[in-house]
């Protein structure tokens, strides 16, 4: 369950970011909220997986969904360059996120 719950704030993280860039440095109201709402479930569903996952591992793989959902809405979303050195990244990303998952450390 945590695991579920943790992918979950993981996604509300993207929501959230693309939320922030529609915001656009909170100057509009709308998006400004929906940010705010976006995060406290983002954070609220974090700390609810991190009474039984670790916490170098929960955090690790919150970020790791944030930055690689946000890397994806980026490109699919808002038209941001694709580039052989930006996916890269995004799969180094992806291979430690498995790797933290492998490592025994989650539960």
């Amino acid at each position: 369950m945590a695991w579920t719950l943790l992918f979950l704030a993981g996604l509300f993280e993207v929501v959230w970011a693309y939320l922030m860039k529609q915001s656009a440095g909170f100057t509009r109201l709308w998006p400004t909220l929906a940010t705010f709402a976006a995060m406290f479930v983002s954070f609220g569903l974090l700390s609810v997986a991190m009474k039984t996952l670790p916490l170098g591992t929960a955090y690790t793989v919150w970020t790791g969904i944030g930055a690689v959902g946000a890397f994806i809405v980026g490109v699919v979303v808002l038209g941001e360059q694709l580039s052989v050195m930006r996916v890269t990244a995004a799969v180094l990303i992806v291979a430690g996120l498995v790797l933290m998952k492998l490592s025994g450390d989650g539960r």
